[in-house]
């Protein structure tokens, strides 16, 4: 899944480049976005200060 907001960014050598998606991507104009992940729904939420929040 490579697109224009996307780029490999370094990580672990065992684990190869990791994949870096600007937030505005995931949020696409919205405050916070829901992100399922191994069947738990997690919120992904930017701050008014510009930080971002992960929940489960």
């Amino acid at each position: 899944m490579a697109s224009a907001n996307a780029t490999a960014v370094p990580s672990a050598a065992s684990e190869g480049p990791a994949l870096a998606v600007d937030s505005s991507t995931l949020l696409q104009g919205q405050k916070a976005v829901a992100i399922s992940h191994n069947g738990s729904l997690y919120r992904l939420q930017a701050t008014k200060l510009g930080k971002l929040i992960l929940t489960k």
